[in-house]
């Protein structure tokens, strides 16, 4: 604990209540979840950039989401994985403290983006198929993404400014994984009710702002996939969707519930679940979604493993006949 007369240059992670025991089984479990988030994601952004059959639009957007999917949950879970098999609490620097919040705000700032542009895009290419290729060309989807992160990195400037211009000096117990605003906000000797009051207002602006594009959009998109007089093109339809319209769901309902809050500093085991869903859940969930929803991705991920397969074969027959020639 630090004196009440000046604000903490670091803080101790509290993490996980429970046994070392209990820790430990945790730990198994995220690093299972860390590791298949890792690989999975990277798998999307490879099949994305070496399969022609997904050189369109929605899957330039897809890798570029299955990245921010990555760097999410490596800001958040390395760190909460070291402090569960630390025997006592994690100390984390100023510092360390600042880098690890701004990049979290704006890596999921700049993944809102992205799903509201992709939500546009969906809505294009079943309300308008003929223009499609028109109106998404390639430039219009570079320069999509760069203001995409252009605009998460931007936006959480001030707030993450803000909040450590505050003064810690109740404590340097920080109830959490990682260094979470809302109880950061907790630990300030200061007024925060502004403070707090204008982050609900960015919040409401960012997650919302994002969030009126894809309802707008599949409010059309559904209204036109209903005229369609045939069930199978309304499922052909729906399928190109279906997998963008999940992903919206659970990733804007746990951070509506987490962010979009006139009081930001709410329980501490409140804020580790939907912390949870955001960093370790989804971006976990995200490779699932995308290919087992979508024939084109399962397609491409089949040829890339009978690719892998055959290069294995043809090395390890290769590396037996140098060894046989060795030998002999």
């Amino acid at each position: 604990m630090i004196s009440n007369l000046s604000s903490a240059t670091e803080f101790c992670l509290l993490g996980f209540p429970g046994s070392q025991e209990l820790h430990h089984f945790l730990f198994a479990v995220f690093f299972l979840f860390y590791l298949v988030t890792l690989m999975g994601n990277t798998v999307i952004i490879v099949i994305v950039c070496v399969d022609k059959r997904l050189q369109s639009p929605m899957y330039f957007f897809l890798g570029h989401l299955s990245a921010l999917e990555i760097l999410i949950t490596s800001i958040i879970v390395p760190m909460m994985l070291w402090g569960l098999l630390l025997p006592g609490m994690q100390t984390i620097s100023l510092a360390t403290c600042v880098t690890q919040l701004f990049l979290y705000l704006a890596v999921g700032t700049t993944e809102f983006a992205l799903l509201g542009a992709m939500a546009v895009d969906r809505y294009v290419a079943v309300c308008n198929p003929l223009r499609y290729n028109v109106i998404m060309n390639s430039r219009t989807c570079i320069w999509v993404v760069i203001m995409s992160w252009m605009f998460g990195f931007l936006s959480e400037i001030w707030p993450v400014y803000a909040t450590f211009q505050l003064t810690f000096c109740k404590s340097n117990l920080l109830d959490h994984f990682f260094c979470e605003r809302g109880q950061l906000l907790k630990l300030s000797c200061d007024d925060t009710l502004f403070t707090e009051f204008v982050l609900f207002l960015m919040a409401i602006v960012i997650i919302i702002g994002s969030l009126a594009p894809t309802i707008v959009s599949y409010t059309y998109i559904i209204s036109t996939i209903l005229k369609i007089p045939t069930a199978s093109g309304r499922r052909k339809a729906f399928s190109t969707c279906a997998s963008h319209f999940t992903f919206v769901v659970i990733g804007y309902g746990s951070c509506l519930f987490l962010y979009v809050n006139p009081k930001q500093t709410q329980a501490a085991e409140y804020n580790k679940i939907v912390s949870l869903l955001i960093s370790v859940l989804t971006p976990f969930l995200n490779p699932f979604i995308f290919t087992l929803r979508n024939d084109k991705v399962k397609e491409a991920l089949w040829d890339l493993v009978q690719k892998c397969q055959r290069i294995w074969t043809y090395t390890s027959l290769s590396v037996f006949k140098a060894s046989f020639f060795i030998v002999k």
